[in-house]
This record gives C-alpha cells, structure tokens and sequence, in this order.
C-alpha cells in the first residue's frame, strides 16, 4: 500500500494545540522557545506534532521574526577528521535547544564560501559559524552589515568580524620545531599539502623558528597544492630526502602526512627517532596508537565547535562572551617519533 502523502500546510497549529490540549499560544512558543514550556506541556504539543505530522513553516517564521532559527555552519572539508571533532562540538552544543543546523561545504574555496554566505544570509540564519580568516573582501563587507551573531573558527588574528575562536598556527608550528630543537635535531624538513592559509600560516612558524636558530634552508622544504592524504605523506617525504638526504627530523603540517612519513620510514628501514625525528600536527586519535607513538600538535577541535556554538546561543540570548576573541591554544605532544638524540 502507498503510503499516504500529507498537503504541506494541511495541518494547522491550532490543530496541534487542539490534541495537545494547550492553546494555540502556547503551541507556537513550543516551537520558538520549548525551554519555557514545562516539561508535560513540551510532552504532550511534541506528541500531537509527530501524530498530525505537524512541520512549522520556518520561511514564514524568518518573515515574521526576520530571523529563522537555523545557525549556518560553514566548514571546507565533510571528510576532514579534524572538521568532524569541530562538528561534534557544535552538535552537542546544540543538542535541546531550539536551533538546528545548515551545514555547507567550501571545499577550500574563497569564491565558493562566498557563493555558500551569500546563499545562507538570504535565508535569514540565527547566526553563522564560519572557518577560518581569510574571507573574500566582499564576503566581509556581507558579514559586517548582517545582523545576527558569527563565529570564525580555527584560528584567531586581529580584525574579528564578529567573534573568534581558535589558536594560532604560527606560534603552534614554531613550538613544534622548538621542541625538535630542544631534542637535539637540527636538519629539520618541512612537508605540506594543500596549502591553504592555516598551513601557510604553519609554514610561516616553521621558517621563522629555522631562521632564529640560524639553520633555515629552502632546500628542506615540500609542499604541494594537493589534498592531503597518508600515501601523499609517504611521496613528499621520499622527495624531500632526494632533495636533502642529511635531513634529521620532518615537521608535517598534518598527522596524515606525519603517517605517511612513518611509513616511508619502515619501507627503507630507517629507525624514528634514531635516524629520523618525525612531527605532526592536529594529534589524531592514531598518532598515540603507531608504533612508534608519534608526536604531534594538538589543538582543541570538539571544545572549539562546541564553545563557537555557545558563544552564538549565548549572544542571542542577550548573554554576549565576555572576550570576543577566544584563543584556545594547543600543546606539543611529545612522542617516541621525536624523542632527544643521544
């Protein structure tokens, strides 16, 4: 038997509110704001809501509120483990409260993000979560005229839109080669993939703490345009070693790279750390469980979802952050990849 198609706008709130045994009233604050309904009423209107098969018509909401309650999150990668830890976050944040979620892919484009904002403001958003600093001019100028509350996330800098939340890639990369350093390394590579503006920012650290020690060399550097992977990790590391064969240690701008490092490694039976010191950075839940344990940066990714997330709720409910931009730092995690040469 078919299953029996329900007209879009058949069934009526007060017909919800009717089941339910509430007034219309206080039906539709249900949908605005369950929180201020108790926890029977919220019960009983959510019942009658799934049995008449009841959906609100948020575009008629946003034109009488001129805010829906949706809260626009725009991130560069859906496959990215760092992204789905800084998802997680948002998630649970959001979880029992009123809004939802619109999430939308940049694939690490400036334009498409652009397209992606201008989409997602013209459907009236509670408030935005966007990655990253390094917007479009026109996409700026788009953000500072709305009036809803946006976070960028990932990393911090000096001119917020609105608020921030992050760290800065530049000093954690300079902390990764300090520790190198402090180890006993000296011929210290550099692999990148990608290169967006974070992973510049990353290289920008590392050539910086190379040059204050007096060691930098051009010569150590790979980098690549393409997405990162583990196997890519494994090819920039063999051509760096073309390149600079006296190298010592390898700072990765990611930990999938820093595997594929690992793996070239064992394929030509150099022992990490003892010939070869190796860096990631991000902290995946692997790099403690390889063998050896790798090192790597650890950044705060579920609490900056999760705390990007709070800061749009807590703004729209009149309760705006204390500090507009909020660095969350990182940590070296030192590992057996880069333990001190003896």
């Amino acid at each position: 038997m078919a299953r029996k198609r329900i007209t879009p706008g058949k069934i009526r709130l007060a017909e919800v509110a009717k089941l339910a045994g509430v007034s219309p009233i206080t039906a539709s604050r249900f949908f605005r704001n369950p929180e201020a309904l108790s926890a029977g009423k919220r019960a009983r209107v959510e019942s009658a809501a799934k049995e008449l098969g009841y959906v609100p018509n948020l575009a008629a909401r946003a034109l009488a509120s001129q805010r829906t309650e949706v809260i626009g999150v725009l991130i560069p990668s859906l496959t990215n483990n760092v992204f789905a830890d800084v998802l997680r976050g948002i998630y649970d944040a959001l979880d029992g409260s009123r809004y939802s979620i619109q999430l939308a892919n940049t694939r690490y484009s400036i334009l498409q993000e652009e397209r992606l904002l201008r989409l997602f403001l013209a459907q009236k958003p509670a408030g935005l979560i966007i990655t990253g600093i390094n917007q479009t001019a026109d996409s700026r100028r788009i953000m500072e005229t709305v009036d809803c509350p946006i976070v960028q996330i990932m990393e911090v800098g000096p001119a917020p839109i609105d608020m921030m939340i992050g760290f800065s890639h530049f000093d954690a990369a300079k902390a990764a080669i300090a520790h190198l350093l402090a180890q006993g390394y000296r011929r210290i590579g550099f692999l990148g993939a990608r290169m967006d503006p974070r992973v510049q920012r990353r290289l920008d650290g590392y050539r910086a703490a190379m040059t204050e020690a007096a060691l930098f060399d051009p010569q150590l550097i790979v980098t690549t345009a393409i997405p990162t992977s583990v196997t890519l990790g494994g090819t920039l590391f063999a051509d760096l070693l073309a390149k600079a064969p006296d190298i010592d240690a390898v700072f990765c701008v990611n930990d999938d790279l820093a595997l594929g490092a690992l793996f070239e490694c064992k394929r030509r039976h150099m022992a990490v750390p003892e010939q070869m010191a190796i860096v990631g950075f991000n902290d995946l839940e692997f790099m403690a469980s390889s063998e050896p344990t790798l090192s790597s940066v650890r950044t705060n990714r579920y609490e900056m979802g999760r705390n990007a997330a709070m800061m749009v709720i807590e703004t729209l409910e009149g309760r705006p952050p204390a500090e507009a931009v909020v660095d969350l730092g990182f940590s070296v995690m030192e590992r057996q990849s880069s333990a001190r040469r003896n």
